[in-house]
């Protein structure tokens, strides 16, 4: 019985340090109030200053200090007996309200949208419909849905005959994915396509049909989307028109008919014996294995699809054969991929002409950049590159899109029916200019200059600027999770990491200090990153429990585009591991570029 009383003490006591001590002001914060405000309130007249001078905002006005007291009164953080101003804890707390986030508020689409579309990185999914693994999970539409809520402008539809080979089913071909109907995508794609973002959505097919489902579908597609289907005028596209100019349209991107039936021709040769098996996977024997476990054969699907299709006008019997055959679906194809013959060299060139979508797996852009890095940026000055994850990937991971977009690659395609670091780059790439999936290339990968040479993000650069972060602290956790959540009998440890993901020279991780059995973390650490190209620079944000037995517990994540940082504190939301928003957790953080 007294071993009973103990343990119950000893709980008792535990339960008492989960209680949430009230959060204060940091001393930094207190002595910025106390410098902007005169008897203790902070009137309009003296919001307006401290917005112009500690904010940065050089051009507030009164009228926006008077719509931020308003925003106050309305969300009820105004004591009623302070009307003429804030005090100190209205002014704490507005400083950590969502009325004060981290990137320019209200500017929308800031961005000039009248270029072609190649010169923006757009937000690409890869195998769109999987609901989970690339092995056996369901398809649906429901993760397409879900990828165009997010923002999300290219769909990736792999397409099959059915069981019967009268209809087209979506579906990982040669694994064990359960199919959906091709007409049920598109009518989700249709219906769902701008509720994020009025610009153009792309579907590219992975096409496995034979003619008259070819034909089937240029059906579908065209009863779907009526009107608002992008077909050009001639075969090739000279130049991509605009995103502004493809409002709320749909852009069919493949490779033409000829191409699929000689890569069914070569397929087939290659099932006699005759084409030499590749390790596309580069991953030795076992990644052989798996590929051929995946998709009966020794062949990454997407490299079945592309690394072996033949130049688009080797041809011209197969062409004539096509235009008999499926001229309605090759009419639709408004981007045009396909790589051609032999090797980097010709599927780089650039045709003053016409412009095209290059496809690459992630091992070979990695190869790629070492060979033919400047071809690279050269090529996705004018035309398409899209990059997708190696075929071992069948847990649906990512890759570090860094190395694509910092080579100007457009396409970054990603499985977003998962999560993890590389998820959050992707994620944070695009909440800028407005989260509307298409964001502005920097200049300097789109032109070339004075003496014809193009960007190199391995050359070592002069440092552009200097992000000096301060990270006063953290609050909300209590009130979003369990409170035996990170530890089932003390209040949690947490601590920050903070960091850059950039080219090599700009990224670095850097972490504060732990503190032990507080809800409400005080850290009060400053730190500093030299940035060589901040244009492609996003600020990562984790915060971690401690943990000394296991692995630390996850306590949010936040990922920035360096670009659209406001200057001045700040309250940052942090996300889930799927990057969706808490609904209390905050970290108050101050930005200052030098």
């Amino acid at each position: 019985m007294a071993s009973n009383k103990q343990t119950f003490k000893v709980c008792f006591c535990f339960r008492r340090r989960f209680r949430l001590a009230a959060a204060e002001a940091p001393s930094e914060i207190r002595s910025l109030f106390d410098r902007y405000s005169e008897n203790g309130v902070m009137t309009v007249q003296l919001l307006q200053r401290f917005l112009v001078e500690e904010q940065r905002e050089a051009n507030a006005s009164l009228e926006d200090a008077q719509a931020v007291f308003d925003n106050l009164h309305e969300l009820k953080i105004l004591n009623i007996f302070h009307r003429k101003g804030l005090t100190l804890e209205a002014f704490f707390k507005y400083l950590f309200h969502d009325i004060n986030p981290p990137m320019k508020p209200n500017c929308g689409i800031h961005q000039d949208m009248n270029a072609p579309i190649s010169h923006y990185f757009i937000f690409t999914g890869h195998n769109s419909y999987l609901t989970g693994n690339q092995l056996s999970s369901d398809c649906s539409d429901v993760p397409i849905i879900k990828a165009l809520q997010r923002g999300v402008r290219v769909i990736e539809l792999d397409i099959w005959p059915n069981s019967t080979g009268d209809d087209v089913n979506v579906l990982h071909g040669r694994t064990l994915t359960t199919p959906v109907k091709l007409l049920k995508c598109l009518e989700s794609i249709k219906e769902h396509a701008f509720t994020a973002s009025e610009y153009p959505v792309v579907i590219t097919l992975e096409d496995h049909l034979t003619p008259d489902l070819q034909a089937k579908v240029a059906d579908m597609v065209t009863q779907t989307f009526g009107d608002a289907l992008f077909t050009p005028d001639s075969d090739y596209l000279k130049e991509f028109p605009s995103p502004e100019s493809l409002k709320k349209r749909f852009i069919i991107s493949t490779k033409p008919p000829k191409e699929y039936l000689q890569a069914k021709k070569v397929d087939g040769d290659e099932k006699n014996g005759s084409q030499k098996e590749k390790d596309v996977t580069d991953e030795g024997a076992w990644g052989k294995e798996l590929s051929s476990h995946r998709y009966g054969t020794n062949q990454d699907k997407d490299d079945l699809d592309e690394f072996d299709s033949p130049d688009e006008e080797e041809d011209d019997d197969d062409e004539k054969a096509c235009q008999k055959t499926a001229p309605e679906y090759r009419r639709l194809i408004a981007i045009h991929a396909g790589k051609g013959k032999g090797g980097l060299d010709d599927w780089l060139k650039v045709d003053p002409d016409k412009v095209r979508r290059l496809s690459l797996s992630e091992p070979e852009l990695e190869k790629a950049v070492i060979t033919h890095g400047k071809a690279i940026v050269r090529f996705t000055q004018r035309n398409i590159l899209r990059v997708y994850p190696k075929g071992i990937r069948f847990d649906s991971s990512n890759y570090n899109p860094l190395i694509a977009w910092t080579h100007g690659a457009q396409m970054v395609a990603f499985n977003m029916q998962g999560y993890g670091r590389s998820l959050w780059l992707m994620q944070g790439m695009f909440r800028a200019n407005g989260g509307c999936g298409y964001v502005k290339k920097p200049d300097f990968l789109l032109k070339a200059g004075p003496h014809n040479e193009v960007f190199d993000p391995e050359i070592a650069l002069p440092i552009k600027k200097t992000l000096k972060v301060t990270v006063y602290m953290g609050e909300g956790w209590y009130y979003d999770f369990k409170h035996t959540h990170f530890d089932a009998y003390s209040p949690p440890d947490f601590y920050a990491r903070i960091g850059i993901a950039g080219v090599r020279a700009d990224t670095v991780m850097k972490k504060t200090k732990t503190l032990e059995d507080n809800w409400i973390p005080n850290w009060n650490e400053k730190f500093e990153f030299p940035l060589t190209v901040p244009e492609l620079a996003l600020l990562r944000i984790e915060v971690h429990e401690y943990d000394m037995s296991e692995k630390d517990d996850f306590g949010g994540q936040s990922c920035l585009p360096v670009s659209e940082l406001r200057s001045g504190i700040r309250a940052v939301p942090l996300y889930s591991r799927k990057g969706d928003k808490y609904n209390s957790v905050k970290v108050l953080m101050r930005f200052e570029f030098v």
